[in-house]
Order: structure tokens, then sequence, then C-alpha cells
């Protein structure tokens, strides 16, 4: 029985939690791949796993030869696509998740010229700013904007995002300018619902709590809330990305410059635990080379 077959069963079998789901995936029969475990067990000597009626779980020794088959098994994996791979035409359907204002601001001229080096790849896009397991939801590859905590997936920086605190001259001339954080509580506050307001008020040195902001419209889309903070809607707190045109054109004006979050990042997260894809390989290697510093929507 070959080596190579009994750690993949082994694999397959701790991550799917049982036989019977290792063996579809494995697209072999349940008593198949007990076999392999049995064999592996008897020739390492050792227990891998704890078998009950209800569920499997790994001894030390098996969680030992758990990470040390992942990385066996991704280096071959890793050999074999390397010798093959210029031989293979990149092709397939490619999951991409974004959010989604950077998705319909930002992402049709990079998935344009994505598609036209590699003409054979299918791009299916879900723009939303609820971030998605991508496992669970299939996605290949997740485009996420903020300081990521760590996972178990890889996170990959491609560009900074910065982040200003801007209202309209409109407003400013009618409401006042205002020069400290505390006088934020005398305005209209455009609040986007899903932010990070830790990382959002890091430049207000604690001061969050004690302001009475007067939310007055709470939004899930950024765009909505720029273009609110352009008509004189109130102050809004949004990345460049967004903004960059209406600051450039006078439509909106930075304030608090001093008081501005600390920059993010724009992160490509994909799942380090599979076999990365010629097509998914492809897009991360198109983008990591796609933004220039500072990227364009500073520019601007």
């Amino acid at each position: 029985m070959d080596k190579l077959d009994t750690m993949r069963a082994f694999l397959t079998v701790v991550q799917e939690g049982a036989f019977t789901k290792a063996a579809d995936k494995l697209a072999v029969s349940p008593q198949l791949v007990s076999k392999y475990i049995s064999v592996l067990e008897k020739s390492l000597q050792t227990r891998l796993l704890h078998r009950t009626t209800r569920r499997l779980s790994l001894t030390q020794a098996g969680s030992d030869y758990y990470q040390r088959c992942l990385q066996v098994i991704a280096d071959i994996d890793e050999m074999e696509s390397r010798l093959t791979e210029h031989a293979q035409v990149v092709s397939g359907t490619l999951t991409i998740s974004a959010p989604m204002s950077f998705g319909t601001l930002h992402l049709p001229q990079l998935l344009m010229g994505f598609q036209q080096r590699y003409p054979q790849i299918k791009l299916k896009i879900a723009l939303t700013d609820i971030k998605v397991d991508i496992v669970d939801e299939g996605v290949d590859v997740a485009m996420r904007i903020g300081q990521l905590a760590d996972s178990s997936y890889i996170c990959k920086k491609v560009a900074p995002i910065n982040i200003a605190i801007m209202a309209s001259p409109d407003y400013l001339a009618a409401r006042g300018l205002p020069k400290t954080p505390a006088e934020l509580q005398h305005h209209h506050y455009l609040k986007y619902v899903y932010s990070d307001d830790a990382m959002l008020f890091s430049g207000f040195d604690n001061m969050r709590h004690t302001i009475d902001f007067n939310d007055n419209l709470i939004a899930n889309n950024g765009e909505l809330l720029v273009n609110t903070a352009i008509l004189g809607g109130g102050i809004v707190i949004q990345p460049t990305f967004i903004a960059g045109k209406a600051l450039a054109e006078g439509k909106l004006v930075r304030i608090l410059q001093g008081y501005e979050p600390k920059p993010v990042g724009l992160y490509m997260v994909y799942a380090n635990r599979q076999y990365l894809a010629p097509k998914v390989a492809c897009f991360i290697e198109f983008v990591s080379q796609y933004y220039s510093t500072p990227p364009s929507w500073d520019q601007v």
C-alpha cells in the first residue's frame, strides 16, 4: 500500500472529521479509508486517532504527525505542480470575494486586465462588506480591508488604505470647522455600520466614549455616506479609495488631520491548507504587481 496514499487518507480523515466524509471526498469506500489508517498506525507503531461512536480526535502523536504530513504533502504537490506548470493552461472558474465599494470602484479595470492575460479563466465575483468564511462559501480569494487578525488563512498585503475625516465646504461654512475631536458632538456624523470604532477613532486618544456623536445617518455602504457628505449631510470618516476623487475636486475637504486613523491595508486572503491551484496563484501574482505606491486613488 502506497505510503503517500495512507498519508493523504489520514489528512482527509482529520480535516473531514469522519471516515465516511473522507471516503466521499477521496472517492473510495469507508472500509478502504479505515484500512489506510490501520496500515499507517501499524507501520508507525503508534495510535494516531481516538475513535468513539460519536467523534474522532487526534492523539498527541497524531497531532504531531498531522502537522508533518501537511508539510510533506504540500511540498510534493508544489514540486509536481512546478514540473507540470509549463504544460498547463490556466483555466477554470475563479471565485473572488471583495468589499462592495472597493469592488465597484476599483475592480473592473483590474479584472479586465487579468482576463486579458488569462482568457480561459472565468471570474465569479461576490461583493459584500461582510467577512465570509472563504472555505464554507467556496471562495478562492477574498480581498479584504482593515487590520486583519491572526487566522488559519494566508493574508497577503497588496496596498495601503488611508482613511480621512471629511466634510463638504458648504457644510463647514454652515456648521463651523471642528478643531478637536470633542467638537464633533456638535456635528452630524455619517456612520458606517461595519466600522471598527477602536481603529476608526484610534487617533482620538481614547476620546470615542466621551463624545456624544449625533449619528443622524447610519448606512452599510461607504459610497452612500461619502455622497451624502458631498451634499452637505455631515462629517464622514471613509477610505480615500472612495473619497479620493471628491477630495481632489474640492467637493470634500479633510478636517482634523492630526487625528486621522492609522492607515490599514488591502489584503488578499486565501486558504493555506489547500492545494494552491494555478488560477489562484496567477491571480495572487497579478494583483501583487498591479498596485502602485501610492495607489492610484491617492494620486488623483
